[in-house]
């Protein structure tokens, strides 16, 4: 064997296997024994390693050069390069060659350096020609724990970095999971979790837990909670599980109510979902094979609830099983999933998907946008209300294909995601209302003006007289665009939104609130001192869907009979009936405050600004999508005269000169008596005076005559 190995280390082969005990061994004994054990034990395989180490991963310099020394020559080459790159020569020589070429640029990790590696072990590309390019580019580093080899430095560290966020911390080539003692429990929502010290970056860990997402988990559970009161028990999907924390949260606030099925196609991720289940005293149902092998943990009552865990792309299961409730959170677009999402959920349940790639859907990058969702868009003030209606208008062509349609309960677009809840709604006639309804916008680029192109199929000779400004009649060239596919209808439910704020206030859930009161309002477009629990009519005749919900008003019986065709086409006809006493909808789009602001003039206050439109006569209320929004009916021109009008000047000097008045409003007004007392003025001049001197000196001082008046 000694004589295999030495021929071995003199052609720099990369067969020389190291293991772990053996350099142990040699820190322990004596310097005149480690040639002799080197020899001894270097083809022996520890069995607690499948895979033996790189030569080039040592624990000291002195390993390096002990590998050298196997060559009994005066002159000794480098164990880590080639022979054409560095020829052998003495010790002294050799020392500096590796602790400046090899040692220094190392990478460390338990106690290990990884050092940079010349022989070809690496493929290098076939366009590089000449023995110096193929040394320069072989260069690479080993990984320690896979068998994985790269190039940079600074990659080297980023991708031992991810094997620790993995768990994959010990310097083996196996792939083993965190000690417990490496967790941290995260409690939310009275759930508890546990996930990896790297939980909130995404793609590299499998426990992806956001703490910022907290408020659109809670939307969710409000949405689930309001479904859960229409029928019971209802069949929940979480199909991106990750740590478990929403489907945990929804066995152990709503009971005996929901049947929860968390999925994830990860193995680690449903290692630590099963996990979970057990810390928050919950039964672990895994498929129907492992049925009799279910674990429990806990005892009492609290273990009457049961989460079924699976393992299978979100795709497959969702083809395979129905479900009253579908919730997709994705890492980035959402696309991927809304067919099988629709093809088998039941009539009458709600999709709910998060979607977290606002880069494209904030028109950051507008060709991903083009790509993932079909849709044209550019930055515009409105962007975040334009995201939401590109992901609805994609989601309302999903349903369709599947024969279905769907209507908006909830659309909400924050910083970091935007949420999409729907009502499926099962047939050719719901599929063709929703479908539509998804139309194109033209977008005028000056003024910022919008409006949807009316229905039909006929080319308009000039789509411009659409729009309610006369932009292109005053400025040179084109200057509108055309948007879309978006939806068009209504973004929100107002009966839905009431009935998810009081499951809010139930469960006490503190964050939604605010926001669930602001979405009621701007539903309704109305401001928030009129806003009330009950709403404005009576309660029990809100229509949703086309059937009608039990609200809080309601005596204790249901109106909505689930799985009975005659009770629902009963229901159907009755609210085409009285859909004419349904409220109308609120107005699409919104106008930001300061993007109008006049140059030079102080603008009101908001809410100030808010009654003044409304005296107008226009409907008007605050949007979440932008803290300075308007959303009201108003044209943009009306809307910047009031804005004008109840601005005021920014300089004290401006402002002795009264109070700002406008063109069309004050002076056309004003302007008749003033041309009648110069008129007559004019005539005494003439008759007194026909040499002009006096009207001269009337002419100087009409200015400040007509500045007086």
């Amino acid at each position: 064997d000694g004589v295999v190995v030495s021929e071995k280390v003199k052609s720099n082969n990369l067969d020389v296997k190291i293991p772990e005990s053996e350099l142990e061994a040699e820190e322990k004994g004596a310097e005149e024994e480690r040639p002799r054990e080197s020899d001894s034990n270097i083809l022996d395989v520890s069995s607690d390693y499948p895979r033996d180490k790189h030569i080039s991963i040592q624990r000291h310099l002195a390993d390096l050069e002990k590998l050298a020394d196997l060559r009994e020559d005066e002159k000794k080459p480098c164990p880590l390069c080639p022979e054409e790159k560095f020829k052998a020569c003495y010790s002294h020589k050799l020392h500096r060659h590796l602790q400046n070429l090899h040692w220094k640029v190392s990478v460390e990790f338990e106690g290990y350096r990884m050092c940079i590696c010349h022989l070809s072990c690496r493929p290098v590309k076939p366009n590089l020609v000449g023995d110096q390019t193929l040394s320069k580019m072989g260069a690479h580093y080993h990984c320690i724990i896979c068998s994985a080899t790269i190039v940079r430095r600074t990659d080297m560290i980023g991708h031992i970095n991810r094997h620790v966020n993995k768990g994959e911390t010990e310097s083996r080539f196996t792939t083993v999971r965190a000690p417990k003692s490496s967790y941290e429990v995260v409690k939310e929502s009275a759930t508890d979790v546990q996930v990896l010290p790297n939980h909130s970056t995404p793609q590299k860990t499998d426990s992806y837990f956001n703490p910022k997402m907290k408020l659109n988990r809670q939307l969710i559970f409000c949405a689930l909670a309001v479904l859960a009161g229409e029928r019971k028990p209802i069949e929940c999907l979480d199909a991106f599980g990750a740590t478990g924390i929403m489907g945990l949260q929804w066995a152990k606030h709503l009971r005996s109510s929901v049947k929860v099925t968390i999925n994830d196609c990860n193995e680690n991720s449903v290692t630590m979902i099963k996990e979970n289940c057990h810390l928050n005293k919950m039964k672990v149902k895994l498929n129907i094979k492992e049925e009799d092998n279910d674990e429990t943990g806990g005892d009492g009552e609290e273990n009457s609830d049961t989460i079924e865990v699976t393992q299978m792309d979100a795709n497959v299961i969702m083809h395979l099983r129905s479900f009253d409730f579908i919730h997709l959170d994705p890492f980035g677009t959402s696309v991927n999933y809304l067919d099988s999402a629709f093809r088998n959920v039941r009539n009458l349940g709600i999709v709910s998907l998060t979607s977290t790639d606002i880069s494209s859907l904030y028109a950051k990058a507008q060709h991903v946008a083009l790509r993932h969702y079909g849709c044209n868009i550019v930055r515009t003030e409105y962007y975040k209300e334009l995201a939401a209606r590109t992901v609805i208008a994609a989601v309302t062509r999903a349903a369709a294909r599947c024969n279905k349609g769907i209507e908006v309960l909830l659309a909400v677009a924050l910083e970091h995601f935007v949420l999409v809840v729907v009502r499926v709604l099962r047939g050719p006639t719901p599929a063709d209302d929703s479908a539509k309804k998804v139309r194109y916008l033209i977008h005028c680029q000056w003024c910022e003006e919008r409006v949807f192109q009316k229905e039909g199929n006929m080319v308009e000779e000039n789509p411009y007289q659409q729009l309610p400004c006369d932009c292109h009649g005053s400025m040179p060239g084109k200057t509108a665009v055309l948007l879309g596919p978006l939806w068009s209808g209504a973004l929100f439910n107002t009966g839905f939104l009431r009935r998810m704020l009081l499951e809010a206030v139930q469960y006490g859930l503190d964050e939604a609130q605010p926001l669930l009161k602001t979405l009621v309002c701007e539903a309704e477009c109305t401001t928030l001192k009129h806003f009330s629990t009950h709403g404005p009519g009576d309660e029990n005749k809100q229509e949703e869907c086309g059937v009608y919900i039990k609200t809080p008003n309601t005596s204790g019986e249901s109106y909505l009979v689930h799985g009975k065709r005659k009770s629902e086409e009963v229901l159907r006809g009755t609210a085409k009936r009285q859909r004419a006493e349904h409220s109308a909808e609120h107005p699409p789009f919104y106008y930001n405050i300061h993007r109008h602001s006049i140059k030079g003039m102080n603008m009101p206050k908001l809410n100030k600004f808010l009654n003044y439109l409304s005296e107008a006569g226009y409907r008007v209320s605050r949007t979440h999508f932008d803290p300075m929004g308007v959303r009201t009916n108003a044209p943009l021109v009306q809307f910047k005269t009031v804005l004008m009008k109840y601005s005021t000047p920014t300089y004290v000097g401006a402002q002795a000169e009264g109070p700002v008045h406008l063109p069309g409003e004050i002076q056309v007004g004003e302007e008749v008596p003033a041309a009648a007392e110069i008129k007559v003025e004019e005539a005494k001049l003439a008759e007194d005076d026909k040499s002009g001197v006096a009207a001269a000196a009337f002419t100087q001082s009409y200015p400040t005559r007509c500045a007086a008046d």
